[in-house]
């Protein structure tokens, strides 16, 4: 038993997917995305058609950027580490072991738990890791993730309404999945719609203000989570709403799926309806994302007992 006096050094460790550098990086990310498999040349061009289109992917920035802001909240080291790029997980947990961490808390900054994320981000961690992980499996409902996205959605929609001339119905959506995932029991797609649930009534959403759809849907053949985010906008168009606002959820911060998918491919598919389309900002450096991250490893923190033992974890410099 360790003395109380002497306690365990402590660092908290943020998981995200990684972003490639810039488009010339596309086609080493996309063999990291697929662990080696090799994918048709039109998907890798039509990939870097859209990097090149936002121009970067800020994704590693923002990440950085909040642990540093986490970092300074808690006033303990945190490391990042990505699965698919620079500081890739197995890196930051060699940092991490090199800086004598004795017990670190994983948290996913993808919030609802899916094997296809979360699942794929506790693997990676299970290979090097020699010190003690209390991984995060997920905090979707968490009340200040609530509250920190709420805060965007009534912004912009208060600007969108106002610049409509009246409300605008809300399009809630989160990253899909392989329809199998969900079949095989997968809690994605529950805990996805729990969050816009409990966002909706954070804002006091009417029902009919308000519906769900899966974005960003993969390129294979296989069946992907549904409804589509075209699908909700032409079902809202029949009931003849002119204008949605689009409000993302499992995202927690700018990165193509967000600057392309919605800010180009969605906007451009509203404009052929005659619709306007506007999204909420991004949390990025939010003060309420930082405490909600701050409350989550808290929480971990305070546990008594033994944390429970995954194995590795990541890569990032700690902050002092």
């Amino acid at each position: 038993m360790r003395d109380d006096a002497n306690p365990p050094k402590t660092a908290v460790l943020l998981l995200a997917h990684g972003s490639p550098d810039s488009v010339d990086d596309v086609p080493e990310f996309l063999l990291q995305v697929t662990r080696g498999r090799q994918l048709p040349t039109q998907v890798i061009e039509e990939v870097k058609h859209r990097y090149a289109l936002i121009g970067h992917s800020p994704l590693t920035e923002r990440t950085l950027q909040q642990g540093d802001l986490l970092a300074r909240k808690l006033g303990l080291p945190v490391y990042v580490g990505m699965r698919n790029w620079k500081p890739f997980i197995s890196d930051t947990v060699r940092s991490m072991a090199a800086d004598r961490i004795e017990r670190a808390v994983a948290i996913c900054l993808a919030p609802q738990n899916s094997r296809t994320s979360v699942g794929l981000y506790r693997s990676a961690l299970e290979k090097d890791v020699s010190f003690d992980i209390d991984f995060v499996d997920s905090w979707h409902d968490h009340p200040l993730l609530i509250q920190a996205f709420t805060e965007k959605l009534l912004a912009g929609r208060e600007r969108a309404s106002r610049e409509m001339g009246t409300n605008v119905p809300v399009i809630f959506t989160a990253h899909s999945v392989p329809q199998q995932t969900i079949t095989e029991g997968d809690p994605y797609e529950t805990q996805a719609k729990q969050t816009a649930a409990l966002v909706a009534r954070e804002a006091a959403l009417a029902p009919e203000d308000s519906t769900f759809a899966f974005q960003s849907q993969g390129m294979s053949g296989a069946g992907w989570l549904g409804p589509t985010v075209e699908e909700a906008i032409l079902a809202l168009k029949q009931k003849g709403h002119r204008g949605v606002f689009i409000q993302p959820i499992g995202f927690l911060c700018d990165h193509v799926e967000v600057l392309y998918d919605i800010d180009i491919s969605f906007k451009q598919f509203a404009q052929k309806e005659q619709m306007r389309l506007w999204r909420a900002e991004s949390l990025n450096d939010s003060p309420l994302l930082t405490a909600a991250l701050a409350d989550v490893a808290r929480s971990r923190l305070r546990k008594v007992a033994s944390p429970s033992v995954v194995a590795p974890a990541s890569r990032r410099h700690p902050t002092p």
